[in-house]
């Protein structure tokens, strides 16, 4: 048995988190017609359940130290909303979980982009996979932000063609 509502919620998630990361650092409106389009409100204008679920996975992930907001605008989204930045460094770090390989011809910056968990979500959002999406989710929201290690970036700095490389002196 399939269990819908934690695949909307999984789907939301990832949406909420990008529209925000693609933002970031600017704090700005999250709207619950941009996450999961256009719905009705009923006869006595109030709006559907699955608008709300939407609403309440923005405020979730708000209470859980992803997203800060201002305010919430009425029932159709927050306001002032930026990522935490524990969501910051969960985004941004290198993701075990990988789909796709990345192609070796490429270069070391791009390589590094490919293998972030912000390029997991993009790459789920792009194959409309619900169950690659709730995988993704379901690792970030397991996770707590590590000390990211010099050792990460050690293919993108060469110490011959790059004159900004921080040396183990702090020069």
């Amino acid at each position: 048995m399939s269990h819908l509502h934690i695949d909307d919620f999984s789907h939301d998630v990832a949406r909420i988190l990008m529209q925000a990361y693609m933002s970031f650092p600017r704090p700005g409106a999250l709207y619950v017609e941009d996450i999961i389009g256009p719905t009705e409100v009923d006869d006595v204008g109030l709006h559907s359940s699955r608008h709300m679920a939407c609403l309440g996975a923005m405020l979730w992930l708000a209470e859980e130290g992803l997203l800060r907001y201002q305010a919430t605008i009425f029932q159709e989204g927050i306001e002032q909303s930026v990522l935490t930045n524990k969501a910051f460094v969960l985004l941004t770090a290198i993701s075990e979980l990988r789909f796709d390989n990345t192609d070796p011809s490429l270069p070391a910056t791009v390589k590094h982009e490919k293998a972030t968990l912000a390029e997991q979500f993009l790459q789920a959002i792009r194959a409309q996979d619900s169950v690659r999406t709730t995988a993704v989710v379901r690792y970030l929201l397991s996770r707590n932000p590590e000390p990211v290690q010099a050792e990460e970036f050690a293919d993108l700095l060469k110490h011959d063609d790059n004159p900004h490389v921080v040396t183990e002196d702090g020069f």
